[in-house]
C-alpha cells in the first residue's frame, strides 16, 4: 500500500478523498487546528484500522466531525442551554463539544472552521471520525509532510492543504446540563469559554 498525496486546491482531489473515506479507507486532511486522520464512523473495520495505526486505546472516544452546526442534531440529543451557547459562539471553530447522544451515552462533535474540511465531509456523505494525525502520545501533524513522515504507506491518502492555520488542537469541553468541564485546553482559552457562558 502506498499513500496518495491529493491537492486540496483541486475539486476532483477533494472528491477523491471523500470517496476513499466512503469506501472505508483512512484519509488524513487539514483542519484549521491540526491535520486529522479520518475514518468512516459507521464502519467498524475502518475505525479499528484507525485505532491500530494510531496505537490508540479502543476505549478512548473518537470525535465526529460535522460539516455544519445543524448536523449536530444527527448525532446528539437536543443541546441544552450551555452547549447551545458554546456551539453558537465557537462553531465553526476549534471547539470539540462532548454532549449527550440520543441513546443516553455521549458523543464528541466538532464543526471545523476550514472550508476544505467541510467540503470533504460533504463529499464523503457519511459520518467521519477524525482524531489528530499522529501516533498516540506524539505531537499532532500540522502539515501533509508531517503526516507522511509517520503514516506513509499506512493510510490511503493525505489531502494536502498546506500548513494548518492554528497549529493547536481543539479545546474539548464536556457539557452535561449546566455542568461544563474543560477536558483539554486548546485553541480556545478557558476564559473565552467562560465568557461565552456569561460567567
Amino acid at each position: 500500500m502506498f499513500t496518495v498525496v491529493l491537492n486540496a486546491r483541486k475539486d476532483e482531489d477533494i472528491r477523491a478523498a471523500g470517496l476513499l473515506l466512503r469506501e472505508g479507507q483512512l484519509v488524513a486532511f487539514p483542519t484549521e487546528t491540526v491535520y486529522g486522520l479520518g475514518a468512516r464512523a459507521d464502519d467498524d473495520v475502518a475505525v479499528g484500522e484507525l485505532l491500530r495505526v494510531k496505537n490508540r486505546p479502543p476505549d478512548k472516544k473518537l470525535t465526529i466531525l460535522i460539516a455544519s452546526p445543524e448536523d449536530c442534531a444527527l448525532h446528539a440529543a437536543p443541546l441544552g442551554r450551555c452547549a447551545a451557547a458554546l456551539a453558537e459562539a465557537f462553531w465553526p471553530g476549534p471547539l470539540t463539544l462532548v454532549v449527550p447522544d440520543a441513546s443516553g451515552g455521549e458523543v464528541g462533535l466538532r464543526c471545523p472552521d476550514c472550508e476544505v474540511t467541510r467540503r470533504l465531509l460533504g463529499e464523503a456523505g457519511v459520518p467521519v471520525v477524525a482524531p489528530s494525525a499522529n501516533v498516540t502520545g506524539a505531537p499532532p501533524a500540522t502539515s501533509a509532510g508531517e503526516v507522511l513522515s509517520v503514516f506513509d504507506g499506512r493510510i490511503a491518502a493525505v489531502l494536502d492543504g498546506g500548513p494548518a492555520r492554528l497549529g493547536l488542537p481543539s479545546t474539548v469541553v464536556r457539557v452535561r446540563g449546566e455542568q461544563v468541564d474543560v477536558l483539554r485546553a486548546g485553541a480556545i482559552s478557558e476564559e473565552r469559554i467562560g465568557a461565552a457562558l456569561g460567567s
